[in-house]
């Protein structure tokens, strides 16, 4: 087994410093601070009322980063200067510590790693992302939106976050559900599994991954929703 911990963090940005938090989603990437024992890490905007949306949201923004370690990660988020940034000038902030348990799929041409066995209860997460092929793009958005509606209506759902690298062509949906049932049973049926086919079917994306978690280890909330 792998010991790689990912670290999600979910924010709503204060409106007064939408400005400043729209430039450090665009620049991140150029910052000297590279935080030891990382492996990947993708900065992502998000759709509107922080969901999986074509239209753009200026406060709502996702942070993925995977380490090493556990330990590498809690010095990350001790000092990651955007993490700090965030909790003062946040409306919401939600972060929490993730160990995968089932991997398909690569992205941006990275595997991650299962770092534990299925865990037999409690809450899991899934993350969900891919590229989708621009020929293919009008075809996936007149699918999405059906499915985003049902998990926002989904029972067991705890924290849904729509999120994204780039408008419309690089899309991640970030979960947590109560129990692996809760999420089987919307993965399994109505229109995200209407989707799902859809999309396979059809081939609409040149790479992506699928990933389950055992969450840890969360703190602060999002839209009012904590794991406490």
């Amino acid at each position: 087994m792998s010991s790689q911990v990912a670290v999600m963090s979910l924010v709503s940005i204060q409106p007064q410093a939408k400005l400043a938090g729209i430039a450090r989603l665009m620049f991140n990437r150029f910052s000297t601070y590279r935080p030891k024992g990382l492996v990947l890490q993708k900065h992502m905007g998000s759709g509107k009322n922080a969901g999986f949306s074509v239209s753009p949201s200026g406060t709502h923004q996702g942070l993925f980063s995977l380490f090493d370690s556990l330990e590498h990660a809690n010095v990350f988020i001790c000092e990651s200067p955007l993490l700090k940034w965030y909790q003062d000038h946040a409306h919401e902030l939600f972060t929490v510590k993730l160990r995968a348990y089932s991997v398909k799929g690569q992205w941006s041409g990275h595997q991650l790693s299962e770092s534990i066995a299925p865990p037999s209860s409690g809450p899991i997460a899934s993350l969900t992302r891919a590229s989708i092929k621009p020929s293919k793009a009008v075809s996936f958005w007149t699918k999405a939106p059906p499915a985003e509606v049902d998990l926002l209506h989904t029972d067991g759902c705890l924290i849904s976050a729509g999120v994204g690298e780039a408008p419309i062509l690089r899309q991640a949906t970030f979960t947590i559900w109560e129990s692996q049932a809760a999420m089987d049973a919307y993965a399994r049926s109505g229109a995200h599994l209407a989707a799902i086919k859809s999309a396979m079917q059809g081939q609409y994306f040149s790479e992506s991954m699928f990933v389950r978690f055992q969450p840890f280890d969360a703190t602060g909330s999002w839209k009012g929703r904590t794991l406490a």
